[in-house]
C-alpha cells in the first residue's frame, strides 16, 4: 500500500518528544506495515477534510508500527495534539518518498536539521551508521527544550551531533561549513524555509548532486513567467485543458473530471507529481531538487506551469 492508497491505522501510544511536539505510535490493526525507507512520510487525513504530511521516523524495519513526530502548529489547529489519543484511529495516505536517503560506500554526510526538520533525519542518521558511512549532524533549534530527540541522538551518535540552540547563543554558521565544496560529501537538509533557501544559497557551486532537501513550507515565488494563457495535453486521458493564469493545472484538470491525485496543493509534498512528455514547465515546487528541475522529466501540477503556449503530461 504506497502512493495515493488510503488505509486505517490506531494510535498506540502518544509521549511527549520537546516543547510542542508529540510523539505518535501508529500500529495497523491485524497486519504489518507497509514497507518504507529513510525519508518517506505519510499523509494523515483529518476529519475536517485536511490533509498534514509528516515524516517517518521510526526504523524500516519496524513493520509492526511507524513513529511520526508532530509539531502543533502555529495557528492553533493542532487536531493531533487535541484529539488522538491512545486507540484513536486514523485514515492515512502512503507512504511516499521525495527525500530518498541510501548510503553509499566512501560518502561523507552532512545532516542539517532545524526544529521539526529533525523527524526525517532519524531513519537517515541510523542507515548511515549502520553502513559506517562518516557523518554529522547539526540541529539547530530555538532552545534544548524545544529539540526533539536530541538526548537521545547525543547517546546514540556522540560528537557526530552538534546542537545549535539559539537560546544559549549557538547560532549554526552555514557559510563556515557550506561556502566551500567538501570532496565526497552529500548534504541533506530539512527545516524551515529560511534555513533551506540559505543552505540552497551558500551550496549553489557544489557539485549537481550534492544537495537534497526537504521543505515543510512552500517557496515564496513572484509571477509566473508565462502570464498569458496555456493548454495542456493529457496523454493518456486524450483531452487538452485550458489553463488561464489565475487557475492551477490541478484545478483546470479537477474541472475536466479527470482523476489527479494530490493532497498540500502548494507544492510541498509530491503527490501531485506527473511525468512530462512535452514542452517547458516553470517548475513552482518545493520537491524537486534543481537537478531534476533541470532535467524537466516531472513536475506538480498544483503549481508549477508552462513556460510556453503548450505542454504534454502523463495523466
Amino acid at each position: 500500500m504506497t502512493g495515493g492508497t488510503d488505509f486505517e491505522l490506531r494510535v498506540r501510544s502518544r509521549t511527549r518528544a520537546a516543547e510542542g511536539v508529540m510523539l505518535f505510535e501508529l500500529e495497523r490493526p491485524g497486519g504489518v506495515l507497509p514497507n518504507w525507507s529513510p525519508g518517506s512520510h505519510i499523509d494523515v487525513l483529518l476529519p475536517d477534510g485536511r490533509e498534514r504530511q509528516y515524516s517517518l521516523c521510526s526504523l524500516p524495519s519496524e513493520r509492526e508500527l511507524w513513529r511520526i513526530g508532530v509539531l502543533r502548529e502555529h495557528d492553533g489547529s493542532g487536531w493531533l495534539h487535541d484529539n488522538a489519543l491512545p486507540g484513536t484511529s486514523l485514515r492515512v495516505r502512503g507512504p511516499s518518498n521525495h527525500f530518498v536517503f541510501a548510503p553509499s560506500a566512501g560518502r561523507r554526510y552532512l545532516f542539517i536539521a532545524g526544529g521539526i526538520g529533525i523527524t526525517p533525519m532519524l531513519p537517515m542518521l541510523a542507515s548511515a551508521a549502520a553502513a559506517g558511512n562518516d557523518f554529522r549532524l547539526l540541529y539547530a533549534g530555538r532552545s534544548r527544550s524545544c529539540m526533539a530527540f536530541l538526548g537521545e541522538l547525543q547517546e546514540l551518535y556522540g560528537d557526530r551531533v552538534e546542537p545549535f540552540p539559539s537560546d544559549e547563543g549557538r547560532r549554526l554558521d552555514l557559510g563556515a561549513e557550506l561556502d566551500e565544496a567538501v570532496p565526497g560529501t552529500v548534504v541533506y537538509a530539512c527545516g524551515p524555509s529560511r534555513l533551506m533557501t540559505e543552505v540552497e544559497q551558500r551550496m549553489a557551486s557544489w557539485p549537481r548532486g550534492s544537495l537534497h532537501l526537504e521543505r515543510f513550507e512552500a517557496k515564496v515565488l513572484g509571477p509566473p513567467l508565462w502570464s498569458e494563457p496555456f493548454e495542456v495535453d493529457l496523454m493518456l486521458s486524450g483531452i487538452t485543458v485550458q489553463v488561464p493564469p489565475d487557475r492551477s493545472i490541478l484545478d483546470a484538470v479537477e474541472q475536466a473530471g479527470v482523476l489527479a491525485l494530490s493532497s498540500c496543493r502548494v507544492g510541498t509534498c509530491g503527490t501531485c507529481e506527473v511525468p512530462v512528455v512535452d514542452g517547458e514547465v516553470e517548475h513552482r515546487d518545493s520537491v524537486l531538487s534543481a537537478e531534476e528541475q533541470e532535467d524537466n522529466r516531472s513536475m506538480m501540477i498544483c503549481v508549477s506551469r508552462a513556460a510556453c503556449p503548450r505542454i504534454t503530461i502523463e495523466l
